[in-house]
């Protein structure tokens, strides 16, 4: 039997709204499940306590410093390095060689999975110039593994302002980097930071790329030189080896509950610097 054109606009909603509800359904189970295991662990004690007897007891003080210095350290340095490159490649290049090479690069780059960037690091950065397993080598590789994703999603928040607004402040008169600092980058803003927020959460759930270069060290890291345990890499070995499943649903809790505190603060903040500029 031959469906018209309106029942099968309605089989296609009917199939994009399940699969929505079907990944919706999924991420909220996920979530609730360890929210329920793992909030009733959650306590002052164990947020300010370090770990002790390689995690059954104690708390998550120094892995929560650890990711927060690890992360830190490498959106530092991506940053600039990121989001510059997506404005050279998107506003100064014309679909030139080298625009065609680097945009090679960064999508290759992505794809290589993150056990190859810890081995990297850890070659390089803690062998080669002898870092020794430290935040900043953990740092290093992190930048390095999430260059790629600042890139990409950078310069299609960039290339997703309208032209016309490029060629109104052109006609004012604006220059080149004027049209650019205060056209284009507040009208891609949003889109910049949650291409940054999608790497900080690669960053803190990321644990083969950090225990290769960072370390498992549980003892309170006193400058970035010092080896560190990442929440991330402290909840996948107490639940790999079965240490203390308690305690890697409270590190695992605390984790979502951090991610969805930083996201919610972060588009707080953009929507109020959009606001602020209309």
């Amino acid at each position: 039997m031959k469906l018209t054109p309106a029942q099968s606009e309605r089989i296609a909603k009917t199939m994009i709204w399940a699969a929505a509800l079907l990944v919706i359904g999924l991420l909220l189970f996920i979530m609730v499940y360890i929210l329920v295991k793992g909030l009733p662990v959650l306590s002052l004690q164990f947020l300010t306590d370090i770990p002790r007897s390689m995690g059954r007891a104690g708390g998550i003080a120094s892995t929560i410093v650890g990711t927060f210095m690890v992360t830190a350290l490498a959106i530092a340095i991506v940053i600039p390095f990121g989001i510059g490159t997506a404005f050279y490649l998107a506003e100064y290049t014309k679909g030139n060689i080298v625009t065609r090479i680097i945009r090679f690069s960064a999508e290759s780059l992505a794809g290589i999975p993150s056990i190859v960037y810890g081995l990297f690091g850890f070659i390089f950065f803690v062998i080669y110039l002898g870092l020794g397993w430290s935040i900043i080598s953990g740092g290093l590789t992190l930048a390095f593994m999430i260059l790629p994703t600042v890139i990409r999603t950078s310069e299609e928040a960039i290339l997703a302002v309208p032209h016309i607004y490029r060629e109104v402040s052109f006609s004012l008169s604006a220059t080149k980097w004027q049209t650019i600092s205060k056209v284009v980058f507040p009208s891609a803003l949003l889109g910049i930071v949650n291409g940054v927020l999608l790497s900080v959460g690669r960053c803190v759930a990321e644990t083969a790329a950090v225990i290769l270069t960072a370390g498992s060290s549980y003892g309170m890291p006193t400058s970035v030189f010092s080896p560190t345990r990442t929440m991330a890499v402290h909840f996948y070995l107490l639940a790999s080896e079965g240490i203390s499943m308690e305690n890697a649903y409270g590190t695992a809790a605390l984790l979502i509950v951090l991610i969805l505190l930083i996201n919610v603060v972060a588009n707080a903040f953009v929507n109020r610097f959009i606001a602020k500029g209309r």
